[in-house]
């Protein structure tokens, strides 16, 4: 879909449909919808006083022209309660806007961002809006192959601003959430494309990929690399497969030589079959997402190139499959980790904060100033936060506080959860110095508090998206299936870091 900016007004733009918001609470359109209806001899109005359309949030209404503009149609779309209306309802509104005139099969639309009195700039609001239409109108298609599969698609996105001095922040904002969202797309992508097309290997290659558009340096340690750096415990999950397991390493450098980068720490588990320790066959197939956090990861990265964010930032996403085999490692286990710390298997299915581990000691080479690591790590997230919200465990307070504003800002939600030192207990190991699981009691802290160990000193959060990776049905701007969560809520976390720094040197 192509986005354009352009100046003017919507009353003369020649377009297939015109889209326009209006607010359940008002009696009269306002803005841009009050000088359409005005060239058309009030259809709007009389299509709000007729209770034909009430302004609820996410209906719509299209009316005809009648020869009146010189666009054919307008789709007047609900707001909701003016009181209620946010930046996150915005997004919603042009994703269901937008799906339902590519329904119509109309390939080309013009819209205008003003409603009325507003308390959102210009920018934050052209960013909702594009970010909105985007991410709602994602299909992931590469295997359909059958005619009735084949839908089109919205082709062109105008935005018409005719208000003076505003034209730049929308393009600013325009230009923001395109780039944004299509390093969501990215990591969709990566996430939905079944696991025979998605091995270690090829998320690496996809990695490099994304390094080579973004001028990234770029890194891949085999398995002969990682034994010698003692990286066991990653080492120890891959032996069941017989696809090689790769440490994945993007580095993009916006800041100055000597300032220390943030690394973004993303679980890559390609497919997890829970090993010897296997998970029921039912809905195993979904297991192709459970390297959303590598995913997420790499199009943070690709973001933040494309942003030109100026602070430097470090991928890392330990890759590899699950699987059980002759080789595979097993319960009663003990690994040796590259941090030193062992590590005795009670549950093969606990495997993503084994390479988490490796991977944790592995960013402290680069001195970080704060690392966050994503995974699709436990089920007891989903029990305690159910299918849409992301639990957060960390060491450093500024740190969560951050990650929070950058939630509320992108919609992308995080509840914390504490990192319960009592809890430590539950990991200790008579044979080892630890165990990969503390039981199914308070499972998503005793991993937290697992991976805690492999962090040092730095500033540190831990995001486990084990919920909101892969929905099983649509949210209002996230079609079911792969989400990309992670990647928005970082990227406004990096921007407002850059905008922190540049404030306080």
């Amino acid at each position: 879909m192509n986005i354009t900016v352009k100046t003017g007004s919507l009353t003369n733009f020649d377009c297939e449909i015109l889209l326009v918001g209006h607010f359940e609470d008002n009696q009269m359109p306002e803005g841009t919808a009050r000088l359409l209806d005005e060239k058309c001899n009030g259809l709007i109005t009389e299509l709000i006083e007729q209770r034909d359309f009430e302004g609820k949030l996410y209906s719509s209404s299209v009316v005809y022209t009648r020869g009146l503009l010189r666009s054919r149609r307008i789709m007047i779309t609900g707001l909701g309660k003016k009181k209620e209306f946010n930046l996150e309802k915005l997004r919603g509104v042009f994703s269901k806007a937008c799906q339902k005139i590519r329904d119509l099969s109309i390939t080309q639309l013009a819209t205008s961002l003003d409603f009325g009195e507003s308390e959102f700039s210009i920018r934050e609001t052209a960013q909702a809006a594009v970010e909105g239409a985007m991410l709602g109108l994602y299909r992931f298609t590469p295997y359909k192959t059958l005619e009735e599969d084949e839908k089109g698609e919205i082709s062109e996105f105008t935005i018409v601003e005719s208000r003076p001095g505003l034209l730049e922040d929308v393009k600013d904002g325009a230009k923001t959430a395109e780039i944004i969202s299509r390093a969501v797309y990215c990591a969709r992508d990566l996430v939905s494309t079944p696991s025979n097309d998605m091995t270690p290997t090829i998320l690496a290659d996809r990695a490099g990929d994304v390094a080579k558009e973004g001028n990234l340096k770029f890194e891949v340690l085999n398995e002969a690399a990682m034994k010698e750096l003692g990286m066991n415990a990653l080492l120890g999950v891959a032996r069941g497969s017989a696809e090689e397991a790769k440490l994945i390493i993007l580095e993009y450098n916006g800041g100055s030589k000597n300032d220390k980068p943030v690394v973004l720490v993303g679980k890559g588990v390609t497919f997890d079959s829970g090993g010897i320790s296997i998970k029921p066959s039912e809905k195993m197939d979904e297991m192709k997402s459970d390297m959303s956090g590598g995913a997420a990861v790499i199009g943070t990265i690709k973001a933040a190139a494309e942003l030109k964010i100026p602070l430097n930032v470090v991928g890392i996403i330990p890759a590899t499959e699950n699987l059980p085999g002759g080789k595979a490692y097993k319960p009663g286990d003990v690994l040796k980790s590259m941090s030193g710390i062992t590590i005795e298997i009670k549950n093969t299915d606990a495997e993503g904060r084994l390479i988490l581990a490796d991977a944790l000691t592995f960013a402290g080479k680069y001195k970080p100033a704060a690392i966050i690591d994503l995974a699709t790590l436990t089920g007891a997230c989903v029990i305690a936060l159910g299918d849409y919200l992301t639990g957060m465990l960390g060491t450093d307070s500024d740190l969560k506080e951050k990650i929070h504003s950058a939630s509320d800002a992108t919609g992308e939600t995080v509840w914390e959860l504490p990192l319960w030192h009592e809890y430590d207990e539950l990991i200790k190991s008579d044979v080892a110095d630890i165990k990969n699981t503390g039981g199914r009691a308070g499972g998503t802290i005793t991993a937290a508090l697992l991976l805690k160990r492999f962090a040092g000193d730095y500033p540190w959060v831990h995001l486990d998206i084990a919920g909101p990776a892969l929905l099983l049905k649509d949210k209002p701007y996230i079609p079911k299936g792969a989400s990309g969560v992670g990647v928005r809520l970082l990227v406004q976390f990096l921007m407002d870091r850059s905008q922190s720094s540049n404030a306080n040197p």
